[in-house]
């Protein structure tokens, strides 16, 4: 019976020494605050164009994480690097051998590659936040002893590190990067934003993961005039961790039931 620090050691080790799951952390890490930066320089020289609603909701640290919508895209291929790496590459079979606490495996598994996407979100967001707040001026930044904003800024970090907990999920359930990726990418980077514009659709939406996990980093409710959402920062987060316990149930399930 494989004891769990060794099972630990053995993951991190495999994480670390696959160069696709570093470049993708690095990957999130660059995009987002790059992606930021750019999109907080550019709201100051257009602030006084915006209506007299949007100044009024106007949302400073929100706008500091304008480019986690890219930079949460290389966190969905952490998550299904981490996973299907092993199924693509037939190693899941010695994985497994050497493991056969099946329970033991995944949780070893999913344990060090969120601290990894942990640790890098929070990075992300702090930089995300700093650089954006510097850009934006005098006279539209705001600093991390205003209320909530420290809230916001951890916020947008376990934001980062669930959506590469639910890809794990995921991805443990359909055994394959290809397929995993061929649904999360999409789903995120188009079905969401599109449904979240549609009138008649944007009420379901408001309940898909980013869109209520995304609420944890606004400080302003109802930021830039967008829509009043029938739950608060901590609600949508929870709607978040309700998405994330289902993939990781569903994944345990499929992992102790099925031959790998």
């Amino acid at each position: 019976m494989a004891s769990i620090p060794a099972v630990l050691k053995s993951e991190w080790t495999k994480i670390r020494t696959v160069s696709s799951t570093t470049w993708t952390l690095a990957t999130a890490l660059l995009v987002t605050v790059a992606l930021s930066a750019a999109l907080s320089a550019l709201m100051k020289s257009t602030f006084d164009d915006l209506s007299n609603v949007e100044k009024a909701t106007f949302d400073p640290t929100f706008i500091s994480f304008s480019g986690m919508m890219l930079g949460q895209l290389a966190m969905i291929v952490f998550g299904v690097l981490v996973v299907g790496t092993e199924y693509s590459s037939g190693s899941i079979r010695s994985s497994l051998s050497s493991v056969p606490q099946r329970g033991t495996f995944l949780f070893s598994k999913i344990a060090v590659a969120t601290v990894l996407a942990l640790v890098v979100g929070l990075a992300t967001s702090f930089l995300s936040f700093f650089l954006g707040q510097a850009l934006l001026g005098s006279e539209l930044r705001t600093t991390l002893g205003e209320d909530n904003v420290l809230r916001a800024v951890v916020g947008g970090g376990l934001y980062m590190a669930l959506i590469a907990l639910f890809s794990m999920g995921v991805a443990t359930m359909l055994r394959s990067s290809m397929l995993s990726l061929g649904i999360l990418m999409p789903f995120f980077f188009l079905i969401s934003q599109i449904l979240s514009a549609v009138p008649g659709a944007k009420k379901v939406a408001r309940y898909f993961p980013d869109q209520a996990g995304s609420k944890i980093m606004q400080v302003v409710p109802d930021a830039m005039g967008g829509e009043k959402a029938p739950y608060g920062p901590w609600g949508g987060l929870g709607i978040m961790l309700l998405w994330v316990a289902a993939a990781l149930v569903g994944g345990f399930l499929v992992l102790k039931n099925r031959d790998a």
